[in-house]
């Protein structure tokens, strides 16, 4: 069996709970109490991914995260 690496964004939200993203597989996410549920959750959400789509997903290379600000009006 071939391995796979993929990059996961982890993000919170205004409840507390984690959010896990895969940008590599479109619509593959999943949530957690905490990182450490998010991150077994989101192996479990990889390969449901996988398996219904049945396609390679070439691995992205990851650059890094950055912040910008800007002025909004709301």
């Amino acid at each position: 069996m071939k391995t796979k690496i993929f990059t996961v964004i982890i993000e919170q939200d205004e409840d507390g709970m984690y959010i896990a993203k895969v940008p590599d597989i479109a619509g593959c996410y999943t949530q957690g109490k905490t990182v450490e549920q998010a991150m077994e959750r989101i192996k479990e959400a990889i390969q449901v991914c996988l398996e219904a789509e049945k396609e390679e997903y070439p691995p992205l290379k990851f650059v890094g995260v950055q912040q910008i600000e800007i002025n909004a009006s709301t």
